[in-house]
């Protein structure tokens, strides 16, 4: 089924997920779209099976705590996450046996970005101690440094050769991950008409286009290859200046996010028009928000997740 404004309109919450006892602080849906994970402030990782529509486990981190966390590329069974206990290592874990596969330390202060590349082992974070670093799944070392002299939040394209890094919310940095020490081939000033921290950077899967969230109650959407803005959305809830994940969907033609009230807000990137509001039924504010790659669904979360698809009246008015 083709995304559209009338099938994002019929989003309906098909599933209430109660799995946590705080605030989930990151979703991620596997490479094939068939499994999720999140990971939460009560150090749960909670594997979830998209097709049967349930949890299926849950691992702990108690020791370390659990931030960001990501599949590793082409598989469902590895993740590597970011830790808000103990230190700033990146840990990267099994979840077939629920042991660590390798550590990788280096960073000195919180992971606030972290982004695998979508056609190898190679991830890139970005941390509150001012650098990015590159590393590969197979090495605990660091691969390469970049200083980008800020805070910064950072993403692959979807070809896996350039990354881009946000800096200091006010300019975005685009390098080649085959040249990364020789600094940013591009590089693009921008800022938004009020106070505000970037929070989040993300392409499209189009790779034509570049999304930044704030803490500010506004999102904007840049075009890629000249840091040009196409788009800023603003109208959701975001009185608290509170970190809140905006994705597109995966056919790069609409934008959304969560809000402060429980509910999810969509815009087209072609028009710019707001398209939708969906009530997800949270009771506090929508803190992460991904698009499944595969199937017509998504993730939304606070304290509990939600899983939204298309309404069973839209699908048999479809088949009619």
């Amino acid at each position: 089924m083709k995304i559209t404004d009338s099938v994002l309109r019929s989003f309906r919450v098909a599933r209430t997920y109660r799995e946590n006892s705080q605030k989930v602080n990151c979703v991620d849906f596997s490479p094939n779209g068939e499994n999720s994970v999140s990971s939460s402030d009560d150090d749960c990782i909670v594997l979830y099976d998209i097709r049967k529509g349930k949890p299926k486990r849950t691992l702990f981190s108690k020791k370390y705590g659990v931030d960001l966390i990501r599949y590793t590329h082409g598989d469902t069974q590895k993740v590597v996450y970011s830790c808000n206990k103990v230190d700033d290592t990146i840990r990267y874990l099994s979840l077939t046996d629920n042991k660590f596969i390798r550590y990788f330390p280096g960073h000195t202060a919180r992971v606030i970005a972290l982004s695998m590349s979508p056609v190898d082992d190679t991830f890139i974070s970005g941390s509150l101690d001012k650098t990015i670093r590159i590393w590969d799944l197979r090495s605990p070392n660091c691969q390469g440094i970049t200083n980008p002299l800020g805070k910064p939040v950072c993403s692959f394209d979807p070809d896996g050769l350039i990354f881009a890094a946000g800096v200091e919310s006010q300019a975005i940095k685009l390098y080649d991950i085959r040249a990364s020490d020789k600094g940013p081939f591009a590089s693009f000033e921008m800022r938004f008409n009020r106070v505000c921290d970037w929070t989040g950077l993300k392409f499209s899967n189009d790779g034509k286009q570049i999304l930044i969230s704030t803490n500010g109650g506004m999102i904007r959407v840049l075009n890629a290859f000249n840091g040009s803005v196409l788009h800023t959305f603003s109208g959701y809830n975001n009185s608290k200046g509170l970190s809140l994940e905006a994705c597109f969907t995966p056919d790069s033609q609409f934008v959304m996010i969560g809000s402060e009230d429980g509910r999810v807000h969509v815009w087209s990137t072609e028009s710019g028009m707001k398209v939708a509001v969906l009530d997800g039924k949270h009771p506090g504010p929508i803190n992460t928000l991904q698009f499944n790659p595969r199937y017509m669904t998504f993730a939304s979360a606070c304290t509990n997740m939600v899983r939204s698809n298309v309404s069973r009246r839209r699908l048999l008015d479809k088949v009619l």
